[in-house]
């Protein structure tokens, strides 16, 4: 999801912020190339994004929300199942999507990891059918996107099992402002090292 106002960073485009000399959609591109068949791009300045192969897609709600995002890109996919991830998070690791993904399972709605931050609601799978209860939720003007997952069956997992495959939890490490940036490049001396110094953010 690229839609956000990027207020915190001075409303520049964090998707296209270099780190080590990549930008943060390159990176993330490259893991869900490796994982899906299928990579939709939520975004209401499609024409920025046309160097990438994958489908672009706007809100249907006429509000900038993570939860209309998560929204349209519901409302888009054809899948039963869509993994969600916001621009921001340049360190998203490959093995914490698969084993997302892989706990994918009928009977639950949702599957999301919780760590000591809490949920990671913008680094989860959501099922199609959750889209009739965001819908009323956004009707009701509420974008939180946690506000609907009481009506839904949630999948956790816990954040002993998300340490297997990333130690440090990286993974859900956002660029929120430049000092966060500034942050991540001086804990880790190189590209997919990880390092206890950073925490999960929301």
């Amino acid at each position: 999801m690229a839609g956000g106002l990027n207020s915190r960073y001075s409303g520049r485009n964090k998707a296209f912020i270099p780190v080590w000399g990549k930008r943060i959609l390159d990176r993330l591109y490259e893991v869900f190339q490796e994982v899906f068949e299928e990579i939709i791009l939520v975004t209401n300045d499609p024409l920025k994004y046309l160097e990438w192969d994958l489908t672009i897609v706007t809100d249907i709600f006429p509000y900038r929300s993570s939860l209309t995002g998560i929204h349209a890109g519901l409302f888009f996919v054809e899948t039963p199942f869509a993994f969600f991830a916001a621009c921001d998070a340049p360190f998203l690791k490959t093995e914490v999507v698969e084993m997302i993904v892989g706990s994918i399972e009928t009977g639950f709605d949702i599957v999301i990891p919780e760590t000591s931050s809490g949920f990671q609601p913008l680094c989860a799978v959501y099922a199609k059918k959750c889209i009739r209860s965001i819908e009323r939720q956004i009707s009701q003007k509420n974008f939180k996107i946690e506000g609907f997952f009481q009506s839904q069956r949630i999948k956790r997992i816990p954040e002993e099992l998300l340490r297997v495959k990333d130690p440090s939890l990286v993974s859900f490490f956002n660029v929120n402002t430049p000092q966060d940036l500034a942050m991540a490049e001086a804990s880790l001396s190189f590209p997919d090292q990880d390092d206890p110094g950073l925490k999960p953010t929301n």
